[in-house]
């Protein structure tokens, strides 16, 4: 009897990923769609608008292209047929997330630029 070492225990067969059904990655499909193309409409309706920017408006437009861009991304990896694969499918459910999260902060600062611009012009002496 030689030395003999024991084989390593073999290993258990990976588990496919969990499946999502393909009716409801539609539907993720259609919001992330329409959301976008609100991102886009309003990015486009307000670049359109006339009068002077203020500094306010670089750091918005900045935050809503980013935005803009990984909610590109998340709809395009939605597109994959990849993205039936449950954790495929809910990391680019948080990519969206992100990508939305910043168009927003990005239109709260339009606001906020909008208004501090009009008080500047209403509180000039």
């Amino acid at each position: 009897m030689a030395d003999e070492t024991p084989s390593p225990p073999p290993t258990p067969p990976t588990q496919p990923a969990p499946k999502i059904d393909a009716t409801f990655r539609n539907g993720s499909v259609t919001a992330i769609g329409v959301v976008l193309a609100f991102s886009l409409g309003f990015l486009n309706n307000w670049a359109s608008q006339p009068g002077a920017w203020i500094p306010e408006d670089l750091l918005a437009v900045l935050l809503i292209a980013i935005g803009i861009s990984f909610q590109i991304w998340s709809m395009a990896g939605m597109l994959s047929v990849s993205s039936l694969d449950e954790p495929i499918y809910r990391r680019i459910v948080r990519i969206f997330l992100v990508g939305l999260t910043l168009v927003s902060i990005g239109v709260l600062v339009a606001i906020a630029g909008d208004a501090l611009g009009y008080s500047r012009i209403l509180l000039k002496p």
